[in-house]
């Protein structure tokens, strides 16, 4: 009764916290593309007019809820400071604080069930958590250096090489854990270094222009310059990390032989699409970057669509002894999971809320079971219950003969 209340407690803990991480989400991405939109959407003043002479480098109007907007843009800092500002930074910061206590309450507090495939490689639970955290400090220390670097003077042979390096990453984490934490750990990668743009370089780089002028003097423009790239790198990373953040549910894309490339695509088709709106804010519909996003996507559905399975009897005549065989298998290697009550620890109730303890629940979820277990071999999670390769077939024979 104890572990059932802790696996309960801890489900509550699950949906407040992730309600928490998409809240501010929301709110820190609503900020970031509204900015770089912005950005992009602002017109410089007419050469000696008031604006120009205030040295504002552009503005816009805009109306909203009922109200017209005026903002403006200093180039480098407006000639005396307000005595008010507003600092956007508990958006990002607060999305990071509620999807790092994710990771340890949906993966760390259940290594051996979300992080570990032995097929993959047989790690101990310390062994799997400790490389994930290791790449979230590896991937901000190796980003920061090139950015830093004579490379980050150059932002598209930048972009090239941070790409590269994060498609390399997501290699490197496939093969030594589950798809599924693979996937998350390059979005927790990315997440981390978007957070750390802020806490680092964005703020502090803004800190020191307005202690410049509180001080009388003029603030250095470099600042301003590197928490603009800082900026726009982080525009360019969110749609690859909500694509990570849902990509928990679709087996499909994590579970692939080739995981790491259908990651890497579903990324630059992000990235090329994200790339076309923020040409279109300044005014360049260029089509054939959402075009060339699609066909990317187009591609990858039919790369990793199921193999087609053998006909299946229209006569719904099989074997009774086959089915008694699979609901053994079943018995033995889901039940765990998947029942009103399971017993497999971490779990409260069951996944997606597909129950398989009774015949009947069984053939109502054949495809299912099918697709899971059989095509992508997604289930049992970490192949926990070590369901063999030869209970697959036995499976996938009983539902090509009509699954009765």
């Amino acid at each position: 009764m104890e572990e059932l209340l802790l696996s309960y407690g801890i489900d509550w803990l699950n949906l407040l916290v992730r309600w928490l991480h998409l809240i501010t989400g929301i709110a820190w991405i609503g900020a970031s593309f509204y900015f770089v939109w912005l950005d992009n959407s602002i017109k410089p003043p007419k050469p000696g007019s008031d604006l120009a002479l205030r040295g504002v480098s552009g503005e816009l109007w805009a109306v909203h809820g009922g109200g017209f907007y005026n903002p403006q843009k200093y180039l480098v800092a407006p000639k005396e400071l307000p005595a008010e500002l507003h600092w956007f930074k508990w958006e990002a910061y607060s999305t990071w604080l509620s999807g790092f206590s994710m990771l340890f309450i949906v993966y760390y507090f259940n290594a051996s069930a979300m992080m570990i495939d032995k097929s993959v490689a047989d790690l101990a639970s310390w062994q799997a958590i400790a490389i994930g955290l290791g790449t979230l400090v590896v991937g901000w220390l190796v980003y920061d250096g090139l950015c830093r670097s004579p490379l980050g003077k150059r932002d598209g042979w930048l972009a090239i090489v941070l790409y590269g390096l994060i498609v390399a990453a997501a290699y490197g984490l496939s093969t030594v854990l589950s798809g599924r934490a693979a996937y998350i750990h390059v979005g927790a990668m990315i997440g981390t270094i978007m957070v750390a743009n802020v806490l680092m370089v964005i703020i502090p780089g803004q800190r020191k222009m307005v202690d410049a002028m509180q001080a009388g003097k003029s603030p250095d423009p470099i600042y301003g310059i590197r928490a603009k790239q800082r900026s726009v790198h982080n525009n360019y990373f969110t749609l690859p990390v909500l694509f990570i953040m849902i990509s928990n549910h679709y087996a499909m894309t994590y579970n692939h032989a080739y995981n790491w490339l259908v990651l890497a695509a579903m990324m630059a088709a992000g990235a090329l699409i994200r790339h076309f709106f923020n040409l279109k804010h300044k005014g360049r519909i260029v089509w054939g970057y959402p075009a060339a996003g699609v066909l990317i996507l187009a591609a990858v559905a039919v790369a990793i669509a199921p193999r087609p399975a053998a006909k299946r009897s229209e006569a719904g005549i099989a074997d009774p002894a086959q089915f008694a065989k699979v609901r053994a298998i079943v018995n033995q290697r889901c039940i765990e999971c998947h029942s009103d009550k399971p017993t497999q620890p971490g779990f409260a109730s069951a996944p997606a809320g597909m129950l398989l303890q009774t015949p009947e629940l069984i053939r109502k979820n054949a495809t299912k079971v099918y697709l899971q277990a059989v095509q992508l071999k997604a289930m049992p999670l970490g192949n926990l219950t070590n369901m063999s390769d030869e209970e697959r077939a036995i499976i996938g024979a009983w539902y090509e003969a009509g699954a009765n």
